[in-house]
């Protein structure tokens, strides 16, 4: 489930964006203004921000500008203006696409789905970075510096399942239902046995158990 933060301090328009991108089967935060924008971007790392403009705080650009000073993600700005100048100066510092106000829920849905799916299609290919480690979903192989560990290949998927998320509290149900497929021959325990053998093989710091859930992968800084 992709995750996407909705900021914008009109409640009417607020309401209406989540209710509708939760309809759509998103996982959907919200913020209001300006610091608090920030602050949840930084605690939930969302796959997609939408962003208005005018913010109380500071505006839309400057969060836009935090964000991506912090992690790229893609951005769709709403605003109210008609100004050209306002439009090239959020693209310029990292928007990658804007909805002029009044919009239809189902074109901000269409311009949603299009600009994650540019992100996926980007990304599929691109190794992914996690302090020394290096993993090339393309090849299959992980790297920590110029060393190759090899992985079996549940392994390597759960890996790169958890990599995609970093830092996120993912549940053993999650895992199975995505690694495993819900075999029917499959325990929750299988998925412990199988990180034990990632942190022998990568280090016991990288993937953090998470009591009562499942786990989480750090980053390493």
């Amino acid at each position: 489930m992709k995750r996407i933060l909705v900021v914008d301090d009109e409640p009417t328009i607020l309401s209406a964006v989540a209710t509708r991108l939760r309809a759509e089967a998103f996982d959907v935060e919200t913020a209001v203004d300006g610091p608090s924008a920030v602050a949840t971007a930084a605690a939930i790392q969302p796959d997609l921000v939408v962003l208005d403009v005018m913010l109380p705080g500071f505006d839309g650009l400057e969060v836009c500008r935090r964000i991506q000073a912090e992690r790229a993600v893609p951005v769709l700005m709403l605003t109210a203006r008609t100004d050209e100048t306002d439009m090239l100066i959020g693209l310029g510092i990292g928007a990658d696409d804007y909805l002029t106000k009044p919009f239809s829920m189902r074109e901000l849905v269409a311009r949603v789905m299009v600009l994650l799916r540019r992100v996926d299609r980007a990304s599929a290919d691109q190794p992914l970075s996690l302090g020394d480690y290096r993993i090339d979903l393309a090849e299959r192989r992980v790297h920590q510096g110029e060393q190759e560990i090899h992985l079996t290949r549940t392994e390597f998927d759960l890996l790169a399942f958890l990599a995609g998320r970093p830092r996120a509290a993912v549940a053993r149900e999650t895992l199975l239902e995505h690694v495993w497929g819900w075999t029917s021959d499959v325990e929750s325990r299988t998925v412990d046995s199988h990180v034990k053998a990632l942190r022998r093989k990568l280090g016991s710091e990288l993937i953090r158990t998470v009591h009562g859930v499942g786990y989480a992968l750090e980053v390493p800084r």
